[in-house]
């Protein structure tokens, strides 16, 4: 069997570089190489310090990681030869036999079904590709509220925010507003006006949105926006909560719809990718950080860590 160098989550707070081992794979399978792969500070931090729910693939040692984009190099028997040598984003593998996987895409080989993979032709940057799950569940998020011709205020800009806002504007939304307590991240931001509510208050704009978006994860965020929103207008949910906890008298006088957003829908990340082909969304301006695969967990420290790190990509190719 195959090993591969791979992140892993040893323990709680523990972040190492080792070698596992890969499962034979299957008639139905494919071998991908890696090339690049990002970090997700909000899921895969939780899962390092332990408050993701209890589930066996959440169980350390565990290979995080669900933002890959690599090179097939190898086929199964059922799977066509036309697809050697292509490029691909594949969203983690579940293929190894000494570690969990959650989701198991920080590996420099990976065993995953063909029919997961999202094939990447005639995107010029594969970098840019790496965006395509979080480009997803900013679609889904967008599709949800419905924003065309409507007055939309987004909650955060992280990398979730600011893809909301691209999306935002590419499908008419009539008024984008941005809210977020970075500088930087708001600096990012396509939005139409933009607010650090340290010192611009919602209320001073004088106006009242059709759909209110949050990608903060933080109750006060919502609560505080629900002064603005218009009667019967939509909260859509973008983050992860432990708790939901906001003052019910103001969702109840404005008739408010509160919508939670999972993941994404079938078809969404094929969306995604004809955006990215065509250039009609700026999503690789999400990353702006860089490190080679040597500096690996120098990487994570700084996605975990710095502010102003918004996403960062690892260039398995440098080693």
């Amino acid at each position: 069997m195959r090993s591969s160098k791979a992140v892993v989550f040893a323990a709680e707070n523990h972040v190492e570089v080792r070698n596992v081992t890969l499962r034979e794979p299957q008639a139905d399978d494919v071998i991908i190489e890696t090339l690049y792969s990002s970090i997700s500070a909000g899921t895969e931090k939780m899962i390092l310090e332990g408050k993701m729910p209890d589930m066996p693939m959440m169980k350390f040692p565990v290979v995080p990681g669900y933002e890959t984009v690599g090179r097939i190099i190898k086929k199964g028997d059922n799977v066509t030869a036309a697809c050697i040598d292509k490029f691909v984003y594949v969203s983690g593998s579940f293929g190894y036999t000494d570690v969990n996987a959650a989701f198991g895409g920080a590996s420099q080989y990976i065993v995953s079904p063909f029919y997961k993979l999202t094939f990447l032709d005639g995107i010029d940057d594969l970098t840019s590709a790496l965006a395509l799950p979080l480009g997803a569940t900013a679609l889904h998020i967008v599709d949800l509220a419905g924003v065309t011709g409507k007055s939309v205020l987004v909650l955060g800009q992280g990398a979730v925010g600011l893809l909301v806002v691209q999306l935002s504007k590419l499908f008419n939304a009539s008024e984008v507003v941005a809210t977020d307590m970075n500088s930087v991240r708001l600096g990012l931001s396509d939005a139409d006006i933009k607010l650090n509510p340290a010192t611009d208050k919602l209320k001073d704009l004088s106006r009242e949105f059709d759909a209110i978006i949050d990608c903060t994860g933080k109750m006060a965020a919502i609560e505080e926006s629900l002064d603005v929103a218009k009667m019967r207008s939509k909260i859509i949910l973008g983050g992860y909560y432990e708790r939901l906890n906001i003052e019910y008298m103001k969702v109840f006088m404005k008739e408010l719809q509160l919508i939670s957003v999972k993941q994404w829908s079938v078809g969404d990340l094929d969306r995604i990718v004809a955006l990215l082909r065509n250039k009609s969304i700026p999503a690789k301006k999400i990353f702006t950080h860089h490190r080679s695969f040597a500096d690996v967990l120098e990487a994570y420290q700084i996605a975990f860590n710095d502010a102003n790190c918004v996403k960062m990509i690892v260039n398995w190719a440098e080693d």
